[in-house]
């Protein structure tokens, strides 16, 4: 497992963002954010991104680059970042301790 300020990406988590960031049309890199919204307050966003920002924390294992602005940074520090394949469908998990409650999709959470 990688980790950077208290951030966690797992092998299989880094396994997944080279192969995903490997289609697409520009070198690109797994942004990880986190937003006001979802059932719970706060809900995780995934999605690709061809820049950095001055303030992002960058996470590299394995072929895999990880930003998170630090904004984001604040809510999930000491969490890790895994990608589980599972007979009800395949995600990225963060695992957050800072996370008080959290809804039954995963993706929603409280502090």
């Amino acid at each position: 497992m990688s980790e950077s300020l208290g951030v966690a990406l797992t092998d299989s988590a880094a396994r997944r963002i080279a192969y995903l960031a490997s289609r697409e049309a520009q070198p690109s890199m797994l942004r990880v954010a986190v937003l006001g919204g979802g059932c719970s307050g706060f809900q995780y966003n995934f999605d690709f991104d061809t820049k950095r920002n001055d303030d992002d924390l960058v996470i590299e294992k394995n072929g895999a680059t990880v930003l998170i602005d630090s904004t984001s940074l604040e809510f999930i520090k000491g969490s890790e970042i895994d990608y589980v394949d599972e007979m009800v469908g395949a995600s990225f998990q963060v695992r957050n301790p800072n996370a008080t409650s959290s809804c039954g999709c995963g993706t929603s959470f409280a502090v």
